[in-house]
Order: C-alpha cells, then structure tokens, then sequence
C-alpha cells in the first residue's frame, strides 16, 4: 500500500478540504428511486482508492441508490474526521493500514483479525465495516525474473542465498518494518539500502541491475509482468491490505440490509488480479474510470 500517515487533525481542516473535494471526482448523483438524501462516497488521491470509490458508486446507483461523489480527498488525516461527522459517509479502506496508519497500532496478521480489530477501533467514532473483499492493496517485493530462476528465489527469505542484496525504495522504507527494517532485521539479510521516491525510476534500477529488490503496490502493472518475480513474504512482515467499506452508521441505519447486501455483493467479486486489471485500464490504457468501472460491473452482474 501506498505510505500514509495517521490523523491528528483539527476540525477546521477537515471542513477545508470537503470544500476542496467536491471538485475531485466525477458525477454527481443518479435518479434518487430509493429516496433519501444521497450518500458520500469518498476516495483517498490515488488511482486504486478512486477506482473502487467509483466501483461501489455505481453498484449503488444501479440499485437506485443516490450518490455524491468526493474523489481525491488526501490521506487519512484529511477524511477520518468528516467520515466520523458524517459529511462523507463511504469509503472503500484498507484494512492493514487503517490499523497502523490511520489509528497508530500494530495490524494482526491475517484479515478476519485485522477486521475485527478495525471494526473496533472504528465503533467510537460511529463508523462500521461491511464484509472484506479477497482484493488487496499492499507493499509486494518483486526481483528480476532471471534473476529468480537462476538463484531459485521465491520468498523473501531465499535472497539469504544472495551474497548482498540491494534494495531501492522510498524515503520511508527505510524506517519501517515492513519494508527494509524488516529485511535487515526479521530476515537477517545482508541488505542495504537506495532511497528511491518514484516507482518508475525505481524499476529502471530494478531491470538495470544496479538493485536486487523493490517494493510495489500488489495491483501496479509490474507483480505481473513475466519480466519480474513477486516474492512471497514467508515472515508476514507485510499486514494484509484487504479492501473493506467503511460507513457512517447513520447511513447504515437509514438504509437497511438491502443497502449491505448491495456492498458485499459488490466486495466479493472483488480480486486482486481484477483490482490490477482496473487500474492498470486507468493507469496505463488511459481509459476514463467511470467507463472502465461501469464494464466491469456489468461482467460481474452487478449493475
């Protein structure tokens, strides 16, 4: 998953950047056949959390639900307080990082766990999660392919076999433990490290071979290009990112078991290959998410 940081935030912030939101996404709301006022559903600012903002938007118009959209709001720290107040009501979370970056705590390892403490620390603020989806978004290892097959490495713990490992990564990689904190420290690896901000010129030092390793998004376009290999993390330094909806009580309240049985259908058809193939549509092809959203939906029944 992408680095985000945990709130701390003051009221008067939160009110500037729902102003600010309204010009991010597309829409506005469809025929409101269900009635009621329509329900927020936001995004944080990158392609994957837009696209599945877009993806549980649409699920819910098509079952005349009216929906607002504010896409592109920011981090964590800009929209957990107006989720809580209830001037956002929707958004489709990650639950590993919730946990570590949105409240400031340790994520169990595997996802029924992660929801359920999720959906603990959520509660005092009148905020509740639906089912999680199979998809996920999370921090993915990746070496070169040739590399991988002549030194017979499939998990993380095989670059032990490796006299020295060099890994590239963002600034904050460096510091974290599941990222290089983990490799030095959980796997014992001989492992130093390249401050590399963006992806791109991360990859060229990937195929150059200037680095070993590098962490990327589990749904970018390179987990699975058959030039690279996806390591598996056999120490769990990695939480698992399951995707989930979080909602304002109120909304949940107001709408009834029709409204959860509309979201969860929608999150169990939800893959992680499916995620990437979406953004990637996005990312990649350029196509508009709305139309990318509104074919995939209607291949899975949905709409």
């Amino acid at each position: 998953m992408r680095w985000t940081q945990g709130f701390k935030v003051a009221a008067v912030l939160a009110a500037a950047v729902l102003g600010l939101a309204a010009c991010g996404g597309g829409g506005g709301s469809a025929a409101a056949s269900k009635g009621g006022n329509p329900i927020v559903v936001a995004s944080f600012n990158f392609t994957d959390s837009q696209v599945l903002a877009e993806v549980y938007a649409q699920a819910l118009e098509a079952k005349g639900y009216p929906v607002t959209r504010k896409f592109n709001i920011g981090s964590r720290e800009l929209l957990y307080p107006s989720l809580k107040s209830g001037e956002l009501q929707f958004i489709p979370e990650y639950q590993g990082s919730a946990i570590s970056t949105g409240f400031g705590q340790t994520a169990p390892k595997d996802a029924g766990a992660e929801h359920s403490k999720l959906a603990e620390l959520f509660a005092p603020s009148g905020i509740s999660l639906l089912n999680y989806a199979p998809a996920e978004n999370k921090n993915t290892y990746i070496v070169k392919s040739d590399l991988a097959k002549s030194q017979g490495l499939t998990k993380i713990s095989d670059l032990k076999k490796l006299s020295s490992v060099v890994m590239a990564g963002p600034p904050e990689c460096a510091t974290r433990d599941n990222c290089f904190v983990g490799f030095r420290d959980a796997y014992k690896l001989n492992v130093t490290f390249q401050t590399v901000q963006e992806a791109g010129p991360r990859l060229q030092q990937l195929r150059s071979g200037a680095v070993t390793v590098v962490p990327v998004d589990s749904v970018s376009p390179p987990t699975a290009d058959p030039d690279f290999t996806a390591l598996q993390d056999d120490l769990s330094i990695v939480s698992t990112e399951n995707v989930v909806p979080a909602v304002n009580n109120k909304v949940l309240q107001e709408r009834g078991d029709d409204f959860k049985n509309v979201i969860n259908a929608v999150s169990a058809k939800l893959t992680t290959d499916q995620l990437r193939d979406l953004d990637k549509q996005v990312d990649v092809n350029g196509d508009a998410v709305g139309d990318v959203v509104k074919d995939w939906l209607s291949k899975q029944a949905l709409s």
